[in-house]
């Protein structure tokens, strides 16, 4: 007996009414699938070239893609009613014309009446579409337009029911720090500089201000009482733009000296009282974190800030730079030498590194994970620090220490001060 049989008996006008039906739903179909690729497949510039037309089409492109949201859910709406429409109507034409029996039903209505709708309602509608999606955007903008009014109630229903479960969502998505760095390391990019950035802007809003500061004694400072003769020397031989004025010592910063402010004043005597032209300093905590700094800078429009302890003792500076390189790395202009740089790498594992560097930035440098010394550094802020943690004593040059699977060199000294420390990391 045969699978599949034509009936004898056939309603002609039945046949050709939900045949032609069919057409219809199918091309309402391929309507929407292929003006969903049309309209959000617009590039900068096909926007740009409607923005600059004058007429009806125009401006209808335009107000559908005013509302986006709403645009998509009048198109996934009527999408979904025409299919099931379709596939209801088309079932009955099948069962108008033939006679099945066994499981040839289900496999008819289900694959060859599915297979034809993806065929033509879906897949082939958008390979056309993506052709041109400018000129198609153009013609589906009449059709959509009425659309969007007709499906309006149910379209406003998905577009608030969707925004409920995505906010719901995006409050239970919450990640912590550590979980996005290991995301970030997990991250293949094209450089070694675009990785450390992505870390750099993981660590930003966790770092605070005493890892990134200049320290005091670090500080190029001019005296209140100085000549103008001293404070232009010193300006041409540090070549900074901004200075501390400072009292008896840098507890008692006055005010902060802008090179720009004394150009006008370039030629006067020794006697010129540039201490008129010194600007406010701005304090900030050494535990304040950088985010919040940079949107201080931001709003009091300032580079520089003097970095004081919870006695207000002066412990350094920071400045806009100092944040910035935490994100794009170091940041070298003509007036920096290498004197300036903080470390060198002069083998494969091995490093020469200044010793008033801070830590974070140190295990940074090396490869490790930014509390890979937390057990030993104790309350040390720089690596000369953690030398004095490590031997339990003033180091001397000479000196050899270990930790960590990393060996420490004093290399030389600046009177009792640690100058340059050698480093070797073992493979």
């Amino acid at each position: 007996m045969d699978a599949i049989m034509i009936k004898e008996s056939i309603d002609i006008w039945a046949v050709v009414g939900l045949g032609a039906l069919t057409v219809v739903l199918l091309l309402f179909s391929a309507m929407a699938s292929g003006s969903e690729v049309a309209f959000f497949s617009l590039t900068r510039s096909d926007i740009e070239g409607f923005e600059t037309r004058n007429d009806s089409t125009a401006h209808r492109v335009l107000e559908l893609l005013a509302n986006p949201d709403r645009l998509l859910a009048t198109i996934l709406v009527v999408n979904n009613m025409v299919n099931i429409c379709l596939v209801i109507i088309a079932t009955q034409l099948v069962d108008e014309i033939f006679i099945f029996t066994g499981v040839w039903e289900f496999i008819f209505n289900t694959i060859v009446i599915t297979f034809l709708l993806l065929l033509f309602g879906e897949i082939m509608p958008k390979v056309f579409t993506q052709a041109s999606p400018a000129r198609m955007a153009a013609f589906f903008s009449v059709p959509l337009k009425f659309l969007r009014w007709l499906v309006y109630p149910l379209a406003f229903i998905l577009i608030r029911t969707s925004s409920r479960v995505s906010r719901l969502a995006t409050k239970n998505a919450e990640i912590s720090i550590e979980e996005l760095a290991d995301a970030v390391d997990l991250t293949e990019t094209g450089s070694e500089e675009e990785q450390k950035m992505l870390s750099g802007i993981v660590s930003f809003g966790q770092t605070e201000v005493v890892e990134i500061m200049h320290s005091r004694v670090d500080i190029t400072g001019l005296e209140y009482s100085a000549g103008y003769d001293e404070v232009r020397n010193t300006i041409v031989t540090k070549g900074y733009s901004r200075i501390p004025v400072y009292g008896d010592d840098l507890d008692d910063v006055r005010g902060v000296l802008y090179v720009k402010d004394l150009l006008p004043h370039i030629a006067k005597d020794n006697d010129f009282e540039w201490q008129q032209l010194l600007r406010k300093p701005y304090f900030v905590p050494e535990h304040m974190m950088i985010d919040d700094l940079l949107k201080e800078f931001q709003k009091k429009k300032t580079h520089i800030a003097i970095v004081v302890d919870e006695y207000g003792a002066t412990q350094g500076l920071v400045s806009l730079e100092d944040i910035l390189e935490e994100v794009v790395g170091e940041i070298t202009d003509e007036s920096d030498d290498d004197e300036d740089k903080l470390y060198e790498k002069i083998g494969e594992r091995t490093y020469i590194f200044d010793a008033k560097i801070h830590i974070g930035e140190f295990v940074r440098a090396i490869g490790y994970e930014e509390d890979a010394f937390s057990d030993v550094e104790g309350h040390a802020e720089t690596l000369a620090g953690l030398m004095m943690e490590l031997k339990r004593d003033l180091p001397r040059r000479g000196d050899e220490l270990s930790s960590h699977g990393v060996k420490f060199f004093i290399a030389t000294m600046d009177g009792r001060r640690v100058d340059k420390i050698k480093v070797e990391v073992d493979g």
